[in-house]
This record gives C-alpha cells, structure tokens and sequence, in this order.
C-alpha cells in the first residue's frame, strides 16, 4: 500500500513553475485595467491624470496583495506537505 501512494504524493511534490505561470499575466491586467478605469474618470471629472496614477497605484496594489496571498497558500501547502513526510 505505501508503494501505490509514493507516487501520488511525489507529483505534489514541491512548489513548480506551473503554480505560478499567470502571476505575471495577472500582475500586467490588474494594473492595465485600473489604468484605464482611472483614465475614464480622468475623462469624465476633467481632471488631468490624477485618477489615472490613483488607477495604476491601485491596480499595483491589488495585483502584489493577490500575489502575495497566492504564494503564501502555496508556501503553507508545501511546509505541510514537507511536514508529513512527503
């Protein structure tokens, strides 16, 4: 019975690049579209690129509080799995 569980708990081995291929992709669409959000109130306020920095640092903010909580579920998946003996 050990023999046929190895297998399965060596596939889950460890953090892998897979877990974190869109983390970039995530990062560059939360700041593009709070940029445009902040560009349309721009727009419709008539203010001159006060929202579109606020939409950006916004956008940042959000993308590196996603990432962060990301990575941490995944580093606490991992020490528990390093605690059970793999």
């Amino acid at each position: 019975m050990d023999d046929e569980k190895r297998p399965q708990k060596s596939s889950t081995k460890g953090l892998s690049g897979a877990d974190f291929a869109g983390i970039g992709i995530q990062f560059a669409f939360a700041i593009i579209l709070f940029l445009y959000v902040g560009q349309w109130i721009d727009n419709r306020v008539g203010t001159n690129g006060l929202f579109t920095i606020i939409g950006v640092f916004v956008g940042a903010g959000g993308a590196f509080y996603s990432i962060y909580r990301k990575v941490s579920a995944a580093q606490k998946r991992d020490d528990e799995n390093r605690r059970m003996g793999r």
